[in-house]
């Protein structure tokens, strides 16, 4: 069998602050809550997770509720910037959008061929908002602040950054099977490598900035922990198993986390990877309607909850505006 991934699954970073986290992913940026849980190998922490309205593999964007853990350092061996894919055309609506919520941002640029809005969520983590033009997933969330004809649909991108590229190239297109695609000047000129897989395109992209003059990065707060990649069921997940191991790559046993089955490894740069499968999916133990509604824990953690819960945070969101900003893009 011809093993291939099918572009990004999910992306995991690092929140100091759950409920201001929430505010922003759920209110200004739109994104549902659609699995609110802990993470399993630190059940005082939640892990937190926003989606497209099904909870779709390639939409998720996750994040470990870490306080302690101190800020993130940007440099080497980290995930710079997370890029989301919005509908064509609506860069002009998110400007808008973002200026009247207070997040600063530097207009639309264009990298690459297409058309860019970066900023910062308010913990520092970098973000695009990208026009797709053909984004990973039509089934935005229903029903909130963002219309549905401008929503975020999925992930289109990861940045890396690592002090040599050739090493990391090779793993992605010798053992995980992608492809070198089209770069671009990056901001102040630096050339970015971009690479893809399955289908290609919006997000199925994973682009390298190669900057040996900085020093090794922090995974922490306003950070990335790991970036995930899609395999569609349990048995190629294995075969990725067998061929990271055989490639000598470090690779964990496939480990159940329930709504999805995972392995790890880090690649040479030093940049945690992460192989998922699409499913079981998040609608496993909750209603599609009702998704990330209560803490949800899986069954081994289920009996475990009156101490697991005693050990969490009260998670008090603040009420954002359910508003429509702008009337469209003009």
């Amino acid at each position: 069998m011809n093993l291939e991934l099918q572009g990004l699954h999910h992306l995991t970073a690092v929140t100091g602050d759950a409920p201001g986290n929430v505010t922003f992913y759920t209110g200004t940026l739109g994104l549902r809550l659609v699995k609110k849980t802990v993470n399993q190998d630190d059940v005082s922490a939640y892990h937190l997770f926003y989606a497209d309205e099904k909870g779709s593999p390639g939409t998720e964007v996750t994040f470990f509720d870490w306080p302690g853990s101190g800020p993130a350092r940007p440099g080497t061996s980290t995930i710079a910037a997370t890029s989301l894919a919005v509908p064509a055309g609506s860069l002009g609506w998110w400007m808008q959008r973002l200026t009247e919520a207070g997040v600063e941002h530097r207009g639309i640029d264009q990298r690459g061929g297409r058309q860019v809005i970066a900023f910062a969520d308010p913990e520092g983590q970098r973000l695009d908002l990208v026009d797709a033009g053909d984004p990973p997933s039509e089934t935005a969330r229903k029903d909130g602040p963002v219309p549905s004809e401008f929503a975020i649909r999925g992930l289109h991108a990861v940045t890396l950054t690592v002090a040599d590229l050739g090493p990391t190239a090779q793993v992605l297109t010798q053992i995980l099977g992608f492809r070198p695609a089209e770069g671009y000047d990056g901001p102040g000129g630096a050339r970015v490598a971009v690479f893809e897989t399955g289908p290609g395109g919006s997000g199925a992209e994973v682009h390298i900035i190669t900057d040996p003059r900085l020093p090794r990065g922090r995974v922490g707060i306003g950070g990335v922990h790991h970036v995930a990649f899609r395999t569609p069921n349990d048995d190629e997940h294995h075969q990725w198993q067998h061929r990271l191991a055989a490639a000598g790559l470090g690779v964990t046993p496939v480990i159940d986390r329930y709504y999805f089955r995972s392995l790890y490894f880090r690649e040479p740069g030093g940049v945690l990877f992460e192989i998922a499968t699409d499913g079981p999916g998040f609608a496993t133990d909750e209603d599609l309607a009702h998704l990330g509604e209560r803490l949800a824990l899986p069954p081994f953690l289920e009996p475990h909850r009156a101490e697991i819960e005693a050990g969490l945070r009260p998670l008090r969101v603040t009420e954002v505006s359910t508003s429509r900003v702008g009337g469209g893009v003009e």
